[in-house]
């Protein structure tokens, strides 16, 4: 009986010497500095992937030697059934511990796209569409149904995506993308909305996006937003016409060749601020929220006009009567042709 306790204990002894030395190899396999290079590596892990396939990819592109020791650990630890698919950026000294932990969160890999101020609806969805990490559903023909969807009140999409980058994972629709912009959108508009001054002409967060459209397109100048802003909100206030450029360009549509002509501001179009009174139909293009904001509040002062000074840095020459505007229209022919002169 000695005898048989004796080799009982010995074979326990080794059973836990046996463990531990497993125990110990598997932490030593898992806290080894994986095979890749100084700028890391792109793995990918597809829907439905057993992590079985997921360590064997791993060996297959020589990022570890073996997988035994970690589909043991995964298992043991039930982190196996936790991986989650997507693609993933591998940084240099990573280890298997640490790829398991990235894989279990979905810390997968994200890609940046930025909708750009004065973008119109064309614009974005091309830009979408070029972008090969964003799967692309939508034509222009499934706008209606897709606004419908967002219960957006109106059905034309120009001006209801806010111009800002945003952090995606690859494959992410376009319709996801253009949903998260709607939204922010909206928050942006009702915050904004809530601190407007009693000096802003909108009377809807809708006119708010129309109005803000025209100053994104007339400047790009932060400093001139307010300015341009407050010019509109005194014609619109004095019942004149806009006559806005911008406005007249959107109504001729892609058929613009870039070339505004006195015909083009004399053929009437809902867009033409030339030809009619008060605000367009719709936004003219996506406004950002600084061009919000100076809708929302004005500049004040007395100026009614403003033009374009020819001097290369996008600013303008504001003016508070119409022979100080023409002046000003005057000196900026005047400035146009002198460097087109001096470029020749």
């Amino acid at each position: 009986m000695k005898r048989i306790a004796l080799l009982v204990i010995i074979a326990i002894l080794l059973l836990l010497f046996a463990a531990a030395v497993g125990a110990y190899k598997m932490n030593r396999f898992m806290d080894a500095t994986v095979s890749l290079p100084d700028d890391g590596a792109t793995f990918v892990i597809a829907p439905g992937s057993s992590f079985a396939t997921v360590s064997a990819d791993l060996v297959a592109q020589g990022i570890i030697d073996d997988d035994f020791w970690y589909r043991l650990y995964a298992r043991q630890s039930g982190e196996a059934s936790g991986i989650q698919a997507g693609e993933y950026k591998l940084a240099a000294g990573a280890t298997p511990r640490s790829l398991l932990e990235q894989f279990t969160r979905g810390s997968v890999r994200l890609y940046s796209f930025t909708i750009v101020e004065g973008w119109n609806h064309r614009d974005l969805l091309k830009a979408l569409h070029n972008n090969e990490t964003i799967a692309a559903t939508m034509t222009e023909e499934d706008w209606p149904a897709f606004l419908e969807s967002l219960d957006a009140p109106v059905t034309h999409p120009e001006g209801l995506f806010l111009p800002e980058t945003y952090r995606f994972p690859r494959n992410t629709s376009d319709r996801q993308l253009l949903t998260q912009a709607y939204e922010l959108m909206q928050e942006v508009l009702a915050e904004e909305w809530q601190a407007r001054s009693e000096s802003t002409p909108v009377g809807s967060p809708y006119e708010v996006l129309v109005l803000a459209s025209i100053v994104e397109k007339e400047t790009a100048r932060a400093d001139e937003r307010p300015r341009i802003a407050g010019v509109l909100a005194r014609r619109l206030e004095k019942r004149m016409r806009l006559q806005m450029d911008p406005t007249v360009i959107y109504g001729i549509g892609p058929a613009f060749d870039g070339n505004l002509t006195r015909k083009h501001l004399q053929t009437d179009t809902p867009y033409n601020t030339y030809t009619r009174g008060g605000l367009p139909p719709t936004p003219i293009a996506m406004p950002g929220r600084a061009a919000i904001n100076a809708v929302l509040n004005p500049a004040e002062g007395d100026e009614l006009y403003f033009v374009a000074t020819g001097l290369g840095d996008g600013s303008h020459k504001f003016s508070a009567t119409k022979d100080e505007h023409d002046a000003a229209v005057a000196e900026y022919l005047k400035r146009l042709r002198q460097n087109r002169r001096g470029g020749r």
